[in-house]
């Protein structure tokens, strides 16, 4: 029974404790599920938080939002209502300024109306003045008005018959140049095969170009290019179809020489415009100049004469741009220098005086654009103004004969400009004929008052004349081509007829600093 009874405490101990157990278990998950609502519950009012602070900021921002649109908008309002306002007032104003104009037009329109007035009243007179003056007249001369009318005719008629006959043979020759175009092109070839080395060597030079789109840009915009060249250089420019070359026309060598260096650095550099090339013309005539001054030196070497001042060596190389009957002067005055000492060796004269003289006799040449007389004379006057030799001046002036030589040395360089002059081959007398019509030329309008520059171009077939526009109006430029029409007409001869182009042209420069 004990056993029993045992047995039964144990079951009943052994249920006590795991019913302890059963309950301590279901508490402790009866605690952990109550601290994970409670941490959820917490972790929810946190969001609830965040979400309201959001909410919050979100509300602030948009209400700043539309305050700052209600403030634009109103600014934008303010702006387009100050403009509506000063559009209306410029309005006004100008609806002000019409009636204003309005009120003087037609004010303008009654005096107008006025004047008509005056003027048909005035006329009227006038014509009554006309008739009672013709009426006199014809009292006067006792001639009717049919009778006065056709002497006025007539001296009209006489006035203008010179003018008539020299158009009509203008045209008479333009119509035998047509009919004799073909002979004259057989001629011409003749000749160019003939005397083309020649020729191009005192009248053209050719300039190389690498290809002929450079043509265009040569003769630029409404051939502003070519005429500012032209202009500057006193040249004549031919851009024809000649391939890859472009051909400088002129009678000066000194000009054609300039041009010619000037065109080959503007098509080396590429940049073509009348700016660039009056900077480039103006290196050229530089560096002209310092050739003038390297042939004077290397004249004067070959010469082997020592003494002479810079401004005769420096017109010494002038000479050899200048040409004589085709003969270069600075060739020609070497040639009479060596010819005047080998004489005077021969003849035991003073050989220096006669070296000198030989290779000074010419320098009248290189100053006859800018002097006048015979060049023998200005030669001499020259070299007396740097205390030359009184023998050497008397051969100067005298190698033509004029005044008489005195001197052996004098015989001897008038000799020796002889032989030079006459030897086959040296000279060509058309050569020198034509570059003296072309002198002339420009001679008859250099002496104008308010002429800056002159040119003979297009073989003397136009002359250019460019003048001072502060000086000339484009009335007295109208004159001036008229009245060297005129003298041309009456001192020169020559076939054809001669284009007189005057030139006025202004410019304004300033400078961006």
């Amino acid at each position: 029974m004990e056993a029993v009874n045992l047995i039964v405490i144990i079951i009943l101990s052994c249920l006590a404790v795991g019913g302890i157990a059963i309950a301590f278990y279901f508490f402790k998950s009866w605690r952990s599920t109550l601290n994970d609502s409670l941490a959820t519950q917490l972790k929810l009012d946190n969001i609830t938080k965040d979400i309201e602070s959001e909410r919050k900021k979100v509300q602030i921002q948009a209400s700043d939002e539309i305050l700052k649109m209600r403030k634009d908008f109103e600014n934008e309002q303010k702006e387009a209502r100050s403009e509506l306002n000063q559009l209306e007032k410029r309005i006004r104003q100008q609806d002000e300024s019409l009636e204003k104009k309005l009120d003087i037009l037609t004010q303008k329109e009654k005096e107008i109306e006025r004047d008509r007035e005056k003027l048909k009243t005035k006329q009227q007179k006038a014509e009554e003045l006309v008739n009672e003056r013709n009426q006199a007249l014809l009292r006067v001369s006792g001639l009717t008005l049919e009778e006065a009318r056709e002497q006025v005719f007539n001296f009209v008629r006489e006035q203008n018959e010179l003018e008539l006959s020299r158009m009509l043979k203008a045209m008479e020759d333009e119509a035998a140049e047509k009919a004799d175009a073909e002979a004259r092109r057989i001629t011409t070839i003749a000749i160019q095969r003939v005397a083309v080395e020649q020729t191009t060597e005192n009248t053209v030079s050719v300039v190389p170009i690498s290809n002929d789109e450079l043509k265009g840009r040569i003769i630029g915009r409404e051939g502003r290019n070519i005429r500012t060249f032209e202009n500057l250089t006193g040249v004549d420019l031919i851009v024809d179809d000649t391939p890859e070359a472009v051909v400088i026309s002129g009678f000066d060598p000194v000009r054609r020489e300039v041009a010619r260096l000037s065109l080959q650095a503007l098509v080396e550099d590429g940049r073509i415009h009348p700016t660039r090339i009056e900077e480039t013309v103006t290196r050229a005539k530089a560096e002209v100049d310092r050739q003038i001054k390297i042939a004077g030196d290397k004249a004067v070497m070959e010469a082997s004469i020592t003494g002479l001042h810079p401004e005769i060596i420096r017109t010494l190389g002038r000479l050899y741009y200048r040409t004589s009957y085709g003969q270069n002067v600075l060739n020609h005055s070497i040639e009479v220098c060596h010819i005047s000492r080998m004489l005077a060796e021969e003849l035991n004269a003073n050989v220096e005086i006669a070296k000198r003289a030989g290779l000074l006799h010419d320098l009248g040449k290189a100053l006859d654009s800018d002097n006048e007389g015979p060049h023998a004379e200005l030669s001499a006057d020259f070299v007396r103004r740097f205390n030359e030799n009184k023998e050497v001046l008397h051969a100067i002036s005298s190698h033509h004969g004029e005044p008489h030589p005195e001197t052996i040395e004098a015989i001897i360089v008038q000799v020796a400009d002889a032989i030079s002059a006459a030897r086959p081959g040296a000279r060509r007398e058309s050569l020198t004929n034509y570059i003296k019509r072309l002198e002339k030329l420009e001679e008859i309008a250099t002496g104008r008052p308010g002429v800056e520059r002159c040119y003979a171009i297009q073989a003397g077939r136009e002359i250019r004349i460019l003048v001072k526009p502060e000086e000339i109006n484009d009335d007295q430029a109208l004159i001036i081509a008229r009245d060297v029409a005129k003298e041309i007409e009456k001192d020169m001869q020559y076939p054809g007829q001669i284009k007189v182009t005057v030139i006025r042209e202004t410019r304004q420069v300033d400078y961006a600093k």
